[in-house]
């Protein structure tokens, strides 16, 4: 954990995390819903010491007490927002469950290498405190708090509030939102105070992805294509930015990390394309269309047209790369951000993916490929699913990928992934002119857990990381 001697958690700049120590254990959630394995889901927690006996290997596993939670994404009790506050810790991991909608709190200070539960949130504190459900994304606040956004009510239907956790009891205090202000959809969120502002972005409604995607349900309307600009010290919902069918499903939001920033990149899936949002001379927001990945015209699969489906985007710490995932194409992307009006892209490469070579789904018509890639193996092994979430090193020179997006989704495009379990692979990355490489020498693999193959997620480091902490 990075401390000073006065100082709070994290580090007082981006600049300075990226001079942190190295990863050693990582922290990474596992999913047993919509598998045949009926047990519960688990937080995993992995040693990535090259130096270590037990390198590569899943040395803890701590098992939720109900089943079907559907574990997604974690973040802090407290981070580099609340460096200048030396009374804080980062000692608390949040890990909210998207579909069960509970919340579970981690001792993660009594002993990093095997966490131990501290407190579980129940649904129906979201939902008589906050009339919400479905919690997903968490940031700690500088005042102690933890916001999580949410993406619906306890009926199913689409709904884009937070919740607010007491930074020490972890007891629900209430919506951050004011009356009213709750968004049509929710999803991932990040806030730059020194403007003032929070935006946040939509997947769809719970009721309609629960179980699989049906293009219908886009049609249908129930599937977000909007980014929500939020007064911040209001905690009101001021303007809404229509990206259109172009923007449509928008997931991963990131700001630069330059807390001064006006500006950041937002991912969306359904249509494959990155938008830049920034502030305005008149002082609102705008965004533009600043990268898209041709869909690629196929035979076999369940449309006639395959998106690339971008799942997960990065920012370097020193704001110059940015990363992300094509989950169907099966390649990870990275890209020279100098000038983010004009990325260009400097890295690619394939792991796994719905394309590959001798697979069920020929392609028929490639806008930027000669030829269908080769199944990605690792040590022998084989990497079912596609590129997922992506989590880079403080320095930015190892970008760490797993290769599950949601089991229901999973269950739907990568029926595979279910029975052969998910993988956790290393990338090495060219920090001068770009580039990224598979690391031959590391691998986890998840279909060979105690328990029978699991569907690893977000990749999460104990002492914070470019997507979990924001700096004031």
């Amino acid at each position: 954990m990075a401390k000073c001697g006065a100082c709070g958690p994290g580090y007082r700049s981006p600049r300075d995390a990226m001079q942190g120590n190295k990863e050693e254990i990582v922290y990474v959630p596992c999913i047993y819903r919509n598998t045949a394995i009926c047990k519960p889901d688990y937080l995993a927690t992995i040693d990535v010491n090259p130096k270590s006996q037990t390198y590569c290997q899943v040395v803890h596993r701590l098992s939720m007490p109900n089943l079907r939670d559907e574990l997604h994404h974690s973040g802090w009790n407290s981070c580099s927002s609340c460096y200048g506050d030396p009374s804080k810790q980062r000692n608390r991991l949040i890990l909210p469950s998207l579909i069960s909608s509970r919340i579970y709190v981690i001792d993660v200070e009594t002993d990093p290498r095997a966490p131990r539960l501290f407190k579980v949130v129940e649904p129906r504190d979201l939902s008589e405190k906050c009339n919400l459900a479905n919690p997903h994304t968490s940031h700690c606040l500088a005042n102690g708090e933890v916001m999580i956004s949410t993406m619906g009510d306890p009926n199913g239907n689409g709904k884009g509030g937070f919740v607010l956790l007491d930074g020490e009891t972890f007891e629900v205090k209430g919506n951050w939102e004011q009356d009213g202000h709750a968004a049509p959809f929710g999803y991932d969120f990040w806030y730059q105070p020194r403007h003032n502002v929070m935006i946040s972005t939509e997947w769809g409604a719970p009721k309609a992805l629960i179980d699989g995607f049906k293009i219908e349900d886009v049609q249908a309307g129930l599937y977000g294509h909007c980014l929500h600009v939020w007064d911040w010290a209001k905690h009101t919902r001021v303007q809404t930015i229509d990206l259109g069918q172009e923007g449509a499903i928008p997931l991963e939001i990131r700001f630069l990390h330059n807390p001064a920033a006006a500006e950041g990149l937002v991912g969306c899936a359904l249509n494959s394309s990155v938008f830049r949002f920034y502030k305005t001379e008149q002082g609102d927001w705008a965004a533009e269309k600043v990268i898209t990945v041709p869909s690629k015209r196929v035979q076999g699969w369940i449309l006639p047209e395959m998106p690339g489906l971008i799942t997960d985007i990065l920012i370097s710490l020193d704001d110059r790369f940015l990363y992300f995932s094509n989950w169907l194409h099966g390649d990870i992307r990275q890209y020279d951000i100098s000038d983010t009006r004009n990325p260009r892209m400097v890295g690619q490469i394939f792991i796994g993916g719905c394309i590959l070579k001798g697979g069920p789904v020929t392609v028929l018509e490639d806008k930027e490929m000669k030829s269908q890639p080769e199944a990605c193996i690792v040590q022998g092994t084989r990497i079912w699913g596609g590129p997922q979430m992506i989590q880079l090193s403080l320095d930015g020179k190892r970008l760490y990928v797993t290769t599950s997006l949601y089991s229901g989704w999973d269950k739907q495009f990568y029926p595979d992934l279910l029975r052969e379990g998910s993988a956790m692979l290393r990338v090495d990355v060219d920090t001068e002119k770009g580039g990224l490489k598979i690391d031959e020498s590391f691998l986890v693999n998840f279909g060979k857990e105690p328990d029978g193959p699991s569907l690893a997620h977000e990749v999460r480091y104990p002492g914070g990381d470019c997507s979990s902490d924001i700096w004031l």
